[in-house]
């Protein structure tokens, strides 16, 4: 018997806290709430790391930053990492891209045999941080706040551009697949279509703004704080998103937030059209559909925006599976993006045997079948706005965070959901805190962590000037289109060729 397919959904910058129980009941998201209805869901799942390309390849391998060495958006992913991709090509399937990954280095694909798309990011070392320069801003391509004072409406966007792209060239690719269907020989698939909204910025299509007219949730639950309130890494923070030469209104805010919901909005059309074409064309009742999100975004709680830390908002991610066998259920232990390579190949009868030397997840098929999870999820972060790497352990109610440089944080999320106060320094906690620190010590050496780090950073920034001096040969993937192998050619058999490429067939 054939395995059943695989469509991967994952989506950019998406706050999990929206997604309680699939989206929020005031969201404008009917495709998501119809997959949610027929989804186990996950209300507590996390990114690995709150920024792009750490998080995206974590998600692939299920390997922490610290395994990967992906610790920023400029760090080379080595093609010797395993991932979902490779494990699944490996098993017989035929495995393609459409969108983003966020890919450093001159592998451009990472298992996958096939991606429709180039990328909306470099694929170079140019976006490395420094930490020989605590505190600089690399004007040119750290995030700033022009994404909120300058949030609004339009009808095109360099990223609805990609995202129409990326929809389109899945969609075609599913058509494309459904044509096999008959053949005895055809392969099972797994298609990833990756999109890049709602990241910001903060600007959508009028037909989605207008549905959040007088929303309700336009302000934050958590205006922000003195400044003086805030932790040293979100001052940190702060400074790198140059708030200083920005003047952020509360209707900028409003505006950004309003953008942000219908940007969701315009994903769910986008999750519709992917299971129309799979409805269509029969192939849905045999495929899993796992929709997910990289990081998150914190739109304007605490004052914080965009991602880089690890509050609920930025490091809370959706997390939904649908398909044969799966029971529709909400699950609210934590649980992690590094788990979703495991499950994948589990959901299939890939042996976990195989997988598992090669992960720091662990398979949610247990989970899903009604078995009880109580490993502790780890995050990692060490890129811009850092100058030493934080880790975090997120288990029970407990949310424990660690920097080198700076104190502790301990929140308890049952009775603090939006994290206001840090118990770590409360002598009622000294047990917690020294548990979860004899934790972070048996599991990381937060010295030898920051040195390859700063090894990484350095040996990145020699590369980077030496290769962009002189002939430039970039690395961004460029996608190959045989031209005279589509359509009709004086090669081709009209007859077959009419026939072949018709699903159904004729009846």
């Amino acid at each position: 018997m054939s395995r059943p397919n695989i469509l991967i959904i994952m989506v950019d910058q998406l706050n999990g806290t929206l997604f309680p129980d699939g989206p929020a009941d005031w969201l404008h998201a009917p495709h998501l709430k119809a997959l949610a209805a027929h989804s186990a869901r996950f209300a507590n799942n996390y990114t690995s790391s709150p920024l792009c390309a750490p998080a995206r390849a974590s998600f692939m391998a299920g390997q922490l930053p610290s395994r990967t060495q992906v610790y920023d958006n400029a760090a080379e992913y080595v093609s010797s990492i395993p991932t979902y991709a490779h494990h699944l090509r490996r098993a017989g399937y035929y495995t393609a891209l459409s969108g983003k990954m966020h890919f450093v280095g001159p592998d451009q694909l990472h298992g996958f045999e096939e991606r429709l798309t180039t990328d909306i990011y470099p694929a170079d070392f140019g976006w490395t941080p420094d930490y020989r320069k605590p505190g600089e801003r690399i004007d040119w391509w750290y995030h700033n706040l022009g994404s909120v004072t300058d949030a609004g409406v339009a009808e095109i966007t360099n990223q609805m551009e990609y995202d129409d792209e990326v929809a389109f060239l899945a969609n075609q690719k599913l058509y494309h697949l459904s044509r096999d269907r008959d053949n005895p020989a055809a392969r099972p698939w797994a298609l990833t279509v990756s999109f890049t909204h709602p990241h910001d910025p903060y600007v959508a299509r009028r037909k989605y703004w207008d549905l959040y007219e007088g929303c309700a949730h336009l302000e934050p639950e958590v205006g922000p704080l003195a400044e003086e309130s805030q932790d040293p890494h979100s001052k940190r923070l702060i400074h790198s998103c140059d708030y200083q030469n920005f003047n952020v209104t509360d209707e900028d805010i409003r505006r950004s937030r309003q953008a942000y919901f219908a940007n969701i909005s315009y994903i769910d059309d986008k999750v519709g059209e992917l299971i129309d074409t799979l409805t269509r064309t029969r192939m849905l009742d045999d495929t899993f559909i796992l929709f997910c999100s990289d990081h998150g975004d914190m739109l304007g709680e605490r004052g914080l925006w965009f991602k880089m830390n690890f509050f609920e908002g930025s490091a809370r991610v959706p997390l939904m599976v649908a398909g044969p066998g799966v029971t529709p259920a909400l699950h609210a232990a934590p649980v992690s993006n590094l788990d979703v390579a495991p499950t994948l190949c589990d959901l299939v009868g890939i042996s976990m045997d195989e997988i598992m030397p090669w992960t720091d997840g662990e398979s949610l098929k247990p989970l899903m079948e009604g078995a009880t999870r109580t490993s502790p999820v780890l995050l990692e972060y060490a890129a811009e706005g850092s100058i030493s790497p934080l880790v975090c352990i997120r288990e029970g109610k407990w949310k424990y965070t660690h920097c080198m440089l700076d104190p502790d944080q301990l929140f308890d999320l049952e009775t603090d959901p939006l994290e206001l106060t840090n118990l770590a320094e409360d002598p009622d906690f000294e047990e917690v805190v020294a548990l979860f620190r004899s934790k972070r010590e048996a599991r990381w050496d937060m010295g030898g962590f920051d040195a390859a780090v700063r090894e990484s950073q350095a040996r990145r920034w020699v590369v980077y000037e030496a290769l962009r001096n002189g002939a430039y040969y970039p690395w961004d993937h460029q996608p190959l289109q045989k031209a005279s192998e589509r359509y009709m050619r004086n090669h081709m058999d009209l007859n077959v060729l009419e026939e072949t490429k018709r699903y159904p067939r004729g009846e």
